[in-house]
C-alpha cells in the first residue's frame, strides 16, 4: 500500500529547518526501516508541515504508521533540540506535531506524480511565500 501523508507543527509553528529538518528526515527513515516500511519520498514545507510518500505492507495500518512516526519524532526532536520547547508554551504535555493529519492511499499509477508533488513542495512553497509578502 502506498501513502500520501502530511502533517504539520502544532501552531503551525516554523521550527522545521536547518540542522533539525535533517535530523528529522533521519529519524523517520530509521523508524520506517524499524517498523518495516519505506518512505519513497520526504519534504518539509514552509518550516512548519511535512510531506510523506510511504509504502507498507498491507498488514500495517496507516494510523500506527503515523502514530509511530509523529510520536516518536516527536519525542526525539524534544530531546536532541530542548529550545524547541520554547515554542510550546505548556511546561507539560508539551506536543510538537498538531494533532491532525491528511492520508491519502496512491495506486501505481498515480504514485509517480505524487512523488513529483512531494519533491516540488519545498520550491513551490517558498515562491507563494514570496508572492504573498510583495
Amino acid at each position: 500500500m502506498n501513502y500520501h501523508i502530511i502533517w504539520g507543527t502544532k501552531y503551525r509553528n516554523k521550527v522545521l529547518s536547518d540542522d533539525i529538518e535533517d535530523s528529522l528526515k533521519r529519524m523517520l527513515l530509521h523508524i520506517a526501516e524499524e517498523y518495516g516500511f519505506s518512505i519513497v519520498h520526504m519534504e518539509i514545507g514552509l518550516d512548519n508541515h511535512i510531506h510523506l510518500l510511504v509504502s507498507a505492507p498491507p498488514k500495517l495500518s496507516v494510523t500506527n504508521i503515523v502514530r509511530w512516526l509523529k510520536g516518536i519524532s516527536a519525542r526525539l526532536l524534544l530531546q536532541e533540540y530542548p529550545e524547541l520547547k520554547k515554542a510550546y508554551w505548556k511546561t507539560s504535555d508539551r506536543h510538537l506535531w498538531s494533532s491532525s493529519y491528511f492520508v491519502e492511499s496512491i495506486g501505481t499509477t498515480n504514485q509517480d506524480a505524487i512523488a513529483k508533488y512531494i519533491d516540488d513542495q519545498r520550491r513551490k512553497e517558498i515562491d507563494f511565500d514570496e508572492t504573498q509578502r510583495r
